[in-house]
C-alpha cells in the first residue's frame, strides 16, 4: 500500500514548506490542496507550478491526488468548505464550483496528479429533493466528465456525511448513469464509518470504482470529526486486509485537516499506526 498525507492539515504553512515537512515524516506521496494557501488554481502562476513540481522532485514526493473539495478562498459564511456547492440555486453561484473543477482537472494535467476528488453534490437546500439534487448535480458535473476524459485525469466523486451522497449506497445509485472510465470513487474511511456503512461487504463491491482512499479515525458516537487512525473506534486491520485482497495498488491518503496545530505530529502518529496495523496483518497470515 501507498501512503500519501493530504496538505489540507497544512493551511498554516506554505506549499514548499508543507512539502518539506510531509516527506521529512516518511510518506511518499502527498494530496495536493487545491485552494488557499496552496494551490487556488485561479491565478497560480506558471513559476508557482513550477515550483510546486521542482519542491516535490527534490523530496521525492509524488502527488496522489487533488483535493478539488474544499473552496476556503471563497469564505463563504455558511460553511467554507461545502460551498460554493453543485446545488445552489443561483445558477452563477454553482458555476463557481464547476469552474473550479475544471481547473482543478487542468491543475492535475500539469503536475502530473493521477485524479482530483469533488464534493458528493452539496448540502440539499430547502424544498429540493433528493432526486432533484442527483439530476442537477449531473448537470452540472458532465461538463467536468467531458473535461477530465480529454486531460486523462480521474474524477473522484467522495459521499461525506451530510450532503446529497453521504452512503455508498447513493454513490452506486447515482454514478449509475455517468457511462465514463474516468469518473470514480474517492472511499473515504471515515466518512463510510460515519454513515454505518459496512466496509467489509462494500469494499470488495467497489474494487471496480475506488480510484483512491482517504483514511482517518471516527469516534464510537460517529460524529464526523476526522482523528488521527487509532484514537477513535474503526477497526483498522480487517479494514486494511480487505482492501489488500482487492488487489488495490494505489493511494491511501491521511487526512487529518483539522489538525492544524501540528500536522507533523499528527501525521506521523498516523502514519506508525498504519505501518504497525499492516506489520500485525501480515504477521497473523503468515503465522
Amino acid at each position: 500500500m501507498k501512503w500519501a498525507y493530504s496538505s489540507n492539515a497544512y493551511r498554516r504553512f506554505s506549499i514548499t514548506e508543507t512539502i518539506h515537512r510531509i516527506a521529512a515524516i516518511g510518506f511518499s506521496g502527498m494530496e495536493l490542496l487545491a485552494d488557499v494557501p496552496h494551490a487556488y488554481p485561479v491565478g497560480l502562476l506558471p513559476q508557482q507550478k513550477q515550483a510546486i513540481r521542482q519542491c516535490l522532485e527534490e523530496n521525492r514526493l509524488q502527488l496522489s491526488n487533488i483535493n478539488a473539495f474544499m473552496m476556503n478562498a471563497v469564505a463563504d459564511e455558511r460553511q467554507t468548505f461545502w460551498y460554493p456547492s453543485w446545488l445552489e440555486p443561483y445558477a452563477p453561484y454553482r458555476h463557481l464550483r464547476r469552474a473550479h473543477t475544471i481547473r482543478a482537472l487542468n491543475l492535475a494535467q500539469e503536475l502530473g496528479a493521477p485524479s482530483i476528488q469533488t464534493e458528493p453534490g452539496g448540502p440539499l437546500p430547502e424544498g429540493m429533493t433528493w432526486q432533484q439534487g442527483a439530476n442537477l448535480f449531473y448537470e452540472e458535473l458532465m461538463p467536468c466528465v467531458e473535461r477530465a476524459e480529454q486531460a486523462g485525469v480521474l474524477l473522484l466523486i467522495e459521499p461525506e456525511p451530510g450532503l446529497l451522497i453521504e452512503t455508498l449506497e447513493q454513490y452506486v445509485t447515482f454514478v449509475e448513469r455517468i457511462d465514463s472510465p474516468w469518473v470514480g470513487l474517492n472511499l473515504d474511511i471515515g466518512h463510510a464509518f460515519c454513515v454505518g456503512d459496512d466496509l467489509l461487504q462494500w469494499i470488495p463491491q467497489l474494487t471496480c470504482h475506488t480510484k483512491h482512499y482517504h483514511i482517518e479515525d471516527i469516534s464510537a458516537r460517529r460524529i464526523h470529526h476526522h482523528l488521527i487512525p487509532g484514537e477513535g473506534a474503526i477497526d483498522f486491520p480487517p479494514i486494511l486486509e480487505a482492501i489488500r485482497k482487492t488487489s488495490y495498488d494505489g493511494w491511501i491518503t491521511v487526512e487529518l485537516y483539522p489538525h492544524l496545530t501540528n500536522p507533523d505530529a499528527a501525521g506521523r502518529q498516523a502514519l506508525d499506526f498504519l505501518q504497525q496495523t499492516l506489520r500485525n496483518n501480515e504477521a497473523m497470515i503468515n503465522g
